[in-house]
């Protein structure tokens, strides 16, 4: 794919007007949506997007000079702040009582100041804030709850918020364990990591979370397990209830939409048979759908999801390669969709306009 061109003040100006996905979820592409300015609007991964009781879309990156974006759905910048995420990466949006909240995942992954390339692994946090930035309150490293020793990583990368307030937190970069803390950030439980003996609890990629109330008798935790190319679904005490296997789609966070799943593929390739010396910068990823019955009903940017007997096959990257690395999606009230990159040449959302 070649680099986007840009315009001084303007929008990007190379726009696809293909359409991509399958069946009854096709997608026309919109890759000038977005009104930035490189040049005053710092972008670096565009990792999650979240949409506001007044539909803005709200946008979190790592280029911590405006780590949040806020959008119109016309593509306009309507506001930007956020100095202090170089990590910046979970961004989940809750109505606490008529008023909006923002719980940010700082991951703790962090550019070399030596080269501005290299990646340093620190412990991160989670923030909760206002929409405008205040800063309501922080998670910290769980061995302040007793939760995790020392030597622990604590990389936070998603977060999920119950309507009793609980928060659940999804330590996808760190030790994988998914932590549950109330409303005030008192420790609750853990569960997860990747060393149990009843291999269904281990989480590899513990990348993201949601509360799914789909089945309003018996809500659930969809977990993802990015490495295993699965979600695993728990009860909202932890309790391991069933595994879907994604053949080789490394999924990033369960994005729940009326009856369905969507979520961005960060990469379908296998890293193991890859040549390249470093096998997470190939670019292979898109996005999917998936329905009520976990099952992948589209895959927009990539080749048309097949099941055989049952099990889904092998999906690849579009010919035309559409997306570099699918890292979110958000849906709005028209079904558009806008896709949220991971190392996309520093590009911004996609707008993906149901068909």
């Amino acid at each position: 794919m070649s680099a986007p061109a840009f315009a001084i003040g303007g929008k990007h100006r190379t726009e696809d007007k293909g359409i991509i996905g399958h069946g009854g979820y096709r997608y026309k592409v919109d890759k000038g949506w977005a009104g930035t300015n490189p040049f005053n609007t710092f972008i670096d991964n565009c990792h999650e997007m979240v949409q506001d009781s007044k539909g803005r879309l709200i946008m979190i990156g790592d280029d911590p000079r405006n780590n949040i974006l806020v959008f119109d759905k016309s593509g306009k910048i309507l506001d930007s702040w956020g100095t202090y995420w170089p990590g910046g990466h979970g961004l989940t949006l809750v109505d606490e009582g008529g008023e909006d909240m923002l719980y940010v995942s700082e991951s703790g992954w962090v550019k070399s100041q030596k080269d501005g390339r290299s990646m340093i692994r620190q412990n991160g946090y989670v923030a909760k804030t206002t929409v405008d930035g205040r800063l309501i309150f922080t998670i910290s490293h769980p061995m302040t709850a007793g939760a995790y020793t020392p030597d622990m990583a604590f990389q936070p990368t998603e977060t999920a918020v119950a309507p009793n307030g609980d928060i659940y937190v999804a330590d996808g970069y760190g030790s994988d364990y998914i932590l549950q803390y109330d409303e005030y950030g008192k420790f609750i439980r853990k569960f997860g990591g990747h060393n149990n003996a009843d291999k269904n609890y281990d989480l590899h990629g513990a990348h993201g979370i949601a509360l799914d109330y789909r089945d309003a008798t018996m809500p659930k935790l969809i977990v993802t397990s990015r490495s295993r190319q699965s979600f695993k679904y728990f009860t909202l005490d932890g309790k391991w209830l069933k595994t879907v296997k994604l053949a080789n789609l490394q999924v990033c966070r369960p994005v729940i939409h009326g009856k369905n799943v969507y979520a961005g593929v960060c990469w379908s390739h296998d890293f193991g048979k890859s040549d390249a010396p470093k096998p997470w910068l190939v670019q292979t990823g898109f996005t999917m759908v998936m329905d009520e019955n976990d099952k992948v009903i589209s895959c927009p940017g990539g080749t048309e999801p097949i099941y055989k007997d049952g099990t889904l096959q092998a999906v690849a990257q579009d010919a035309a390669k559409t997306f570099y690395h699918g890292h979110d999606v958000c849906i709005d009230e028209d079904e558009s969709m806008y896709v949220c990159q991971w190392n996309g040449e520093r590009t911004p959302p996609v707008k993906l306009s149901r068909v």
